[in-house]
Order: C-alpha cells, then sequence, then structure tokens
C-alpha cells in the first residue's frame, strides 16, 4: 500500500471515529438499539482501517493525526448537532490541533 493510500485511510478512519463517537451520543448510554449497532459497527470500520494505515505510516504520526482528527471533527459537530458552547479560545485550540496534523505529515 502507498502511503497516499494509508493517509486516506487514516483520514477516513478519522471520520468514522467522529461518527462513532456522535452515534455513542446518540445511543444514550447503548439503550437505543439502532444507534448502539451503528456505533459498534462504525467502531469496527475505524479500527480496521486504523490498522490497515499502521502497517506503512509510523505509529506514533498515525495515532496523533487519527486523534487530531477526531477530536476536532466530534468538536464540530457537537457544536452544529447538540448545541455545545463554542467560544474564539476552542476554535483557536482546534486550530492548533488541525496545524499540528498538518506538521506531522511533513517530512
Amino acid at each position: 500500500m502507498s502511503q497516499s493510500m494509508a493517509w486516506l485511510m487514516l483520514v477516513i478512519a478519522g471520520a468514522l471515529d467522529v461518527g462513532w463517537a456522535i452515534s455513542m451520543k446518540y445511543a444514550e448510554g447503548y439503550t437505543r438499539a439502532g444507534w448502539s449497532i451503528a456505533s459498534l459497527l462504525l467502531l469496527a470500520a475505524f479500527v480496521f482501517l486504523l490498522g490497515r494505515a499502521l502497517q506503512v505510516l509510523e505509529v506514533g504520526v498515525a495515532y496523533s493525526a487519527w486523534t487530531g482528527i477526531g477530536a476536532a471533527g466530534t468538536f464540530l459537530l457537537g457544536v452544529v448537532l447538540f448545541g455545545e458552547t463554542l467560544s474564539a479560545m476552542k476554535l483557536a485550540g482546534i486550530a492548533l490541533v488541525l496545524m499540528g496534523i498538518a506538521a506531522l505529515k511533513l517530512p
């Protein structure tokens, strides 16, 4: 697998991680069957893709990027879907996370 394909898998895994976190919120403590099943399927999918990406990418870089994508995406969807608070300082923090991910991709 190429580096580009591994990075693509990692980004998709990060997006699935966001979906997993949001589905856990909707599952309400795994008391809602449909959302609970969706949560477990998303979990399995992102773990699979993360594992494939780790075959090519450095573990520290890949894991850091994956968690950053998940954190940034979950934060933004929390604001949009659940009305969670948004401030200039939080946006600055997310911008720093995203810049850190971009820096990890550099040689």
